[in-house]
């Protein structure tokens, strides 16, 4: 079945997409500010998405307005005797007429634990967020129960598959498995060739039948701004060939591309029943190592599949939580070690995106389908979240050195030293958004 993302491509298509992400990512942002901080005693005077013109709002029970501004690009909550949106100061005037128990319900009249927990919640709630899908994925996905339990055999172009639904693997070219991962394992050292000899348990009998390779060059997925997108690969192709060499397996799709040395490669790809030719050129791109570190290595940008759907079970309450959790945290640690690869220089600074490429990912990956939008979401978040923890004033990093500050010192900075450290912090946030956008413009 295809879904009206997968219809749409196309500038408008990707800013719709990008806008979308965009507002489910701030919308949780701004909310973690505005619930820890009503928890905290702290009264939101607006609760704003987008900037400029008010498009609708309403004021609820607490006082709070709530609005939907022409903008698009971003979010905020103006607490009470805020002198902005970004709370980077008080408003005198406001603040002069408060008496002492409704400065209590300001943003600058609150305890230090209270303004600290309302600044790390906006960050905190993002990581909610992706947590929260993770394990949504876990939850409707299941989890593999161990089992080398054939539950379907995906659309391959491959004649002569007598492996059905329902047949549980015993061997692959005579080589005894008894789990799914005993199944992989053997499957993977099978040498290439379209079809492979399995020893499977049918209704309680045991036969041979022939199937295919477990990991054909079958593409589950194309990375944005890859040079598969650019060729229009999709999620379901097959490539037969690379160069005119038969090619049976995902490895030797990822052999010969990182082995081109950027050198293009003529591919003949079967789509749903019929075959074409494309040309593409891999990209330098940096790959995560076992160590942890990166490395660069030429990609065309697709993601491998199996060719079964293995057995799964329904994953416990805990595993759907802790598996979020850990997903998330995994996200946390690669977004720090891709930062120390590209200060480092490891890795390109050309990985960094702006405005434009996160547009471009988010079109893309709604163009796949509703899965691959709501996970490029689960990351932006991580990224968006990781990102406002930085030490930069004018982000929630900023605000929380600030209340380190006045927790060491008792009293907090001037300011006249506020002022000019959230000057410095707007050029750093301009300076790096210039940057990842002179990337998008000049990096292939």
């Amino acid at each position: 079945m295809v879904t009206l993302f997968e219809t749409l491509s196309g500038p408008v298509f990707y800013f719709l997409a990008f806008v979308a992400a965009l507002s489910i990512i701030v919308t949780v942002h701004e909310f973690g500010h505005y619930i820890v901080g009503r928890w905290s005693g702290i009264h939101a005077e607006v609760f704003s998405l987008g900037f400029g013109p008010i498009l609708a709002s309403r004021v609820d029970r607490r006082g709070t307005r709530w609005q939907i501004a022409a903008l698009p690009f971003g979010g905020y909550v103006k607490f009470l005797g805020d002198a902005n949106a970004a709370s980077a100061g008080a408003d005198d005037t406001t603040m002069a007429r408060l008496s002492e128990s409704e400065r209590r319900h300001t943003m600058h009249g609150a305890p230090l634990w209270a303004r600290a927990a309302t600044v790390f919640a906006g960050p905190f709630f993002n990581f909610i967020l992706s947590s929260v899908i993770f394990s949504g994925f876990v939850l409707v996905q299941g989890i593999a129960d161990g089992s080398p339990t054939i539950v379907s055999v995906k659309p391959l172009p491959v004649e002569g598959i007598t492996l059905l639904p329902g047949d549980r693997v015993t061997s692959v070219e005579g080589t005894p498995v008894e789990s799914y991962q005993a199944f992989a394992e053997a499957a993977v050292a099978v040498e290439p060739k379209p079809l492979v000899s399995y020893g499977v348990e049918r209704n309680g009998t045991a036969m041979d039948v022939m199937g295919p390779q477990a990991f054909p060059p079958l593409i589950s997925g194309v990375a944005p701004k890859s040079a598969a997108m650019d060729a229009g690969l999709q999620g379901g192709d097959v490539i037969l060939s690379v160069d005119g060499t038969d090619i049976y397996r995902f490895e030797e799709m990822r052999e010969r591309a990182m082995g081109s040395s950027g050198a293009p490669l003529a591919l003949a790809v079967w789509r749903a029943g019929d075959t074409f030719d494309t040309t593409l050129t891999p990209r330098e791109r940096p790959v995560q190592t076992e160590d942890g570190g990166f490395e660069m290595t030429w990609q065309i940008g697709i993601y491998g599949d199996s060719a079964f759907e293995p057995q799964v079970r329904s994953a416990t309450p805990w595993e759907v939580v802790s598996l979020g959790v850990q997903a998330t945290a995994d996200s946390i640690l690669v977004t720090i070690s891709s930062l120390a690869a590209i200060v480092g220089g490891a890795i390109s600074s050309c990985s960094i995106s702006g405005a434009i490429g996160i547009a471009q990912a988010a079109g893309a990956a709604a163009s796949q389908g509703w899965a691959y939008f709501i996970g490029l979401v689960a990351s932006l978040s991580v990224a968006i979240g990781f990102l406002n923890l930085l030490p930069i004033p004018v982000l929630d990093g900023g605000h929380l050195i600030f209340h380190a500050y006045e927790w060491a010192r008792g009293k907090p900075p001037s300011d006249r030293m506020m002022n000019l450290a959230m000057t410095a912090g707007l050029v750093v946030v301009l300076s790096l958004m210039i940057f990842g956008l002179s990337n998008d413009i000049f990096c292939t």
